[in-house]
């Protein structure tokens, strides 16, 4: 064998990778604020929910423990920065339980950590309104990034420019589209979409378009209560949107701005139902027509019968099948996520 018939050898013997038997795994997980969303999206992927150990110690530090191995495999971890409605976590628990559990998995070697955060929250506190106080949606995604996750995956965040807080991917979804199909083949004709304040516009002028109906826009501080309408809702069924339903007050103020002018009849809708304690009774009293929300945050058992809830788990199973196989995320809500 000459020299030049050596180094071709050797060449055809180099390759550009290794090539390896490898099953891809991937394994979804739940934290204590959202099992039933989990459950849901769990049995939509065809993937059954991995076993966790998760309790609370006598002191309140939290504690968890995979009771499989995730050694390289994609790992999903499912929870809402909510409250859990049984009492056992408060948002905060459930945030350190989210961290826990992402430094566990990239500590038992996962493949990629995935934090699966259908509510956001602190996501309302994503600037400097007053001086010497905190950026706290900036903070929490310094927490998660510094226990190494690789990945977030939320649902319409309060304001889409929290995004920038991280330096890992985020994959932020909407839910308006859902929402928009539950509502759009019963309205009556006369519908108007109204944004209840000026920081609700854009999302408002988006389900309406949507919805193919007029915009009004609310001042509900106005002085002038015939200043607190801008639009035609007199006689005609309004609905309120917003992203978030927490102590309802902003809701409540729409309302009776609403009723002040006329409107015949009012529904609202929502992503986050947080709802906080007192909330589902001051909502129940607003007499509305309908309130829609999805599951991002599990409703409190005395939640008012206006309630309908259409489910975030078709377009999160959705999502997470495209993560998992390098699929384009953007074609699961059609480019558009607000």
């Amino acid at each position: 064998m000459g020299p030049g018939e050596r180094l071709d050898t050797i060449a055809d013997a180099v390759t550009t990778h290794l090539p390896l038997d490898y099953d891809k795994r991937l394994m979804l997980f739940a934290g204590r604020s959202s099992p039933a969303l989990a459950e849901a999206i769990s049995g939509r992927l065809g993937v059954e929910m991995g076993p966790v150990d998760l309790q609370t110690y006598a002191n309140g530090e939290m504690y968890c423990r995979f009771e499989e191995s995730v050694r390289g495999a994609d790992v999903f971890l499912v929870q809402s920065l909510a409250s859990s409605r049984d009492g056992a976590l408060t948002l905060n628990d459930a945030l350190m339980e989210l961290i826990l559990l992402v430094d566990a998995a990239v500590g038992a070697s996962a493949h990629r950590v995935i934090a699966v955060i259908p509510w956001f929250g602190y996501s309302r506190q994503d600037m400097k309104s007053r001086l010497r106080e905190p950026i706290s949606a900036r903070a929490v995604a310094k927490m998660l990034e510094s226990v190494g996750v690789d990945r977030v995956l939320t649902v319409d965040l309060h304001t889409g420019q929290s995004q920038g807080f991280f330096r890992v991917p985020v994959d932020h979804m909407t839910a308006v589209h859902s929402l928009a199909d539950a509502l759009r083949d019963e309205l009556p004709a006369d519908a108007v979409v109204v944004a209840p304040d000026a920081g609700r516009v854009k999302l408002a002028k988006k389900f309406s378009t949507m919805l193919g109906t007029e915009l009004a826009i609310l001042d509900p501080e106005a002085g002038n209560p015939s200043h607190r309408v801008i639009g035609d809702v007199a006689g005609r069924c309004a609905i309120v949107v917003d992203d978030i339903i927490d102590t309802g007050r902003t809701l409540g103020a729409a309302v009776r701005a609403l009723r002040d002018a006329d409107a015949r009849a009012i529904r609202a809708v929502a992503t986050h139902p947080v709802l906080s304690p007192g909330t589902p009774e001051a909502v129940d009293a607003m007499g509305l027509d309908e309130l829609l929300v999805t599951d991002t945050v599990p409703l409190p058992d005395d939640a008012p019968d206006v309630v309908r809830v259409v489910s975030s788990a078709d377009l999160l199973a959705d999502t997470i099948r495209r993560i998992f196989t390098d699929d384009s995320v953007a074609e699961a809500f059609g480019g558009d996520n607000i």
